[in-house]
């Protein structure tokens, strides 16, 4: 994400943009991006033997008594924030590794999550990409009644109106910052917009994703603008996804491509693929995890919930972009269910350790559905073995709860941590009494 590849290089970049503050980044288990500051005189002592903390603010909901972790700066990630005053100096931020007071890794650090993933890939022999396409919706408040700031449509162009020069600023912070972007949009729901980060390595991207998420609300803010990244904000409106393009490299060739294949998919690919089909309800609670996520996850707003695979069509849960010859670096596949309010760090793990459990295990992958699987019935569904993804939170986490690759991908204490924040997060949720409720009911009952 920046230039700076060893300790030496971060502190010679601090001097030359006269860097007085570094913001030490990481995640807790939802997802929260958490941070503390250092002065630039602790920086150096800081790359060399990290920043003690109370682990606890890692913890989400099910906090634990008071316990000592270390946060270890990643100096690949040094970069400076653009958005913070420069009088007086400026302010920088680095990534944080999470360790135990004897060096060693803290199991339940999303970021670890993701590397011990990746390193599974390694051993096989594959790099992993990705390009997440995280979509949100500014409201001119972030009260109970959001009010949005346009009627438009998807890829609407609109006369010049705020949201422009808010994805625009957006856009020139993200790469200031050293994040590369592909293009910017209106979405199809009312002030709903999209920003894809350009694909690359699936930490780099995670790291890219919780910073995107930050510049997106704090250029809004300046702005006098509320941005959000809640799954289903409107009701009666498309929610905010997350679709994310994935693909395994060795080396410098895409895995994912075969030349001599009708549809340009090697066995690679359609393992992948049959593997993300088939643990896709158990990886549920990780990529929508929260109550709100499975107001997306309907049929009739653009949100997949039936497990199926096709190309082009966007009614299905994995969507294989048509191939354009002479590309064959671009050869992937689209996963469409998670929603931009997850963990990234997590998400990542998880679709890739689905995907490696087919690969490793040679699952056979189903043919392409051809229809539009919204418009048959359940009979014809049933028949043709399209299962569906949890329509719940309550049943995410009991198909989460017993899932053997869900353990193993997360770890056996991460994913203990996650099922106990998820059913804290019910119970707070089921006891509520909703506004719903009291028209349906209270002049009635």
């Amino acid at each position: 994400m920046s230039a700076a590849i060893d300790k030496q290089q971060v502190l010679e970049q601090a001097r030359a943009n006269n860097v007085k503050f570094v913001k030490l980044w990481f995640t807790d288990i939802l997802g929260y991006l958490k941070s503390f500051a250092i002065t630039i005189d602790e920086l150096e002592l800081s790359l060399e033997e990290g920043q003690g903390f109370d682990g606890s603010s890692i913890q989400g909901f099910a906090r634990i008594d008071e316990s000592d972790m270390v946060a270890m700066p990643d100096p690949t990630t040094f970069a400076v924030l653009p958005w913070r005053p420069q009088d007086g100096g400026a302010v920088a931020r680095m990534f944080c590794d999470i360790l135990l007071p004897d060096g060693s890794p803290y199991e339940c650090d999303p970021r670890y999550v993701l590397k011990r993933n990746l390193q599974r890939a390694a051993d096989l022999g594959y790099t992993f990409y990705v390009g997440p396409e995280l979509e949100y919706f500014y409201f001119k408040t972030n009260d109970t009644n959001p009010l949005v700031l346009d009627q438009a449509g998807y890829f609407d162009m609109t006369p010049h109106d705020e949201a422009m020069d808010l994805r625009r600023e957006t856009v020139i912070v993200l790469e200031q910052m050293g994040i590369g972007v592909e293009y910017s949009h209106h979405e199809v729901a009312p002030s709903q917009h999209e920003i894809d980060l350009r694909y690359t390595d699936g930490l780099s991207m995670a790291d890219a994703a919780m910073t995107y998420r930050l510049v997106v609300k704090e250029v809004a803010l300046r702005h006098g603008v509320y941005a959000t990244f809640m799954p289903k904000p409107l009701f009666a409106e498309n929610g905010s996804g997350m679709h994310t393009h994935q693909s395994l490299f060795r080396g410098e060739e895409n895995a994912f491509f075969d030349p001599d294949d009708p549809l340009y998919l090697s066995d690679v690919a359609r393992q992948y693929i049959a593997g993300l089909l088939t643990h896709a309800p158990e990886i549920t609670l990780v990529t929508n995890q929260w109550v709100n996520s499975y107001k997306r996850l309907v049929p009739g707003y653009e949100a997949p919930v039936y497990l199926s695979w096709a190309l082009r069509n966007r009614s299905d849960l994995i969507r294989v972009p048509a191939y354009k010859p002479g590309r064959a670096k671009a050869m992937r596949i689209e996963y469409r269910s998670p929603d931009p309010a997850c963990n990234p760090y997590l998400a990542f793990a998880v679709m890739l350790a689905a995907g490696l459990e087919g690969i490793e295990n040679q699952y056979e992958c189903p043919p392409p559905c051809e229809r539009n699987v919204y418009e048959m019935s359940p009979e014809e569904r049933e028949e043709l073995g399209i299962g569906s993804l949890p329509p719940d939170l309550l049943t995410a986490i009991s198909v989460a709860e017993e899932s053997k690759l869900l353990k193993k991908a997360l770890g056996e204490e991460m994913h203990g941590k996650l099922i106990e924040n998820k059913k804290i997060e019910w119970d707070r949720y089921r006891i509520q009494v909703t506004d719903w409720e009291l028209k349906q009911y209270l002049p009635v009952l």
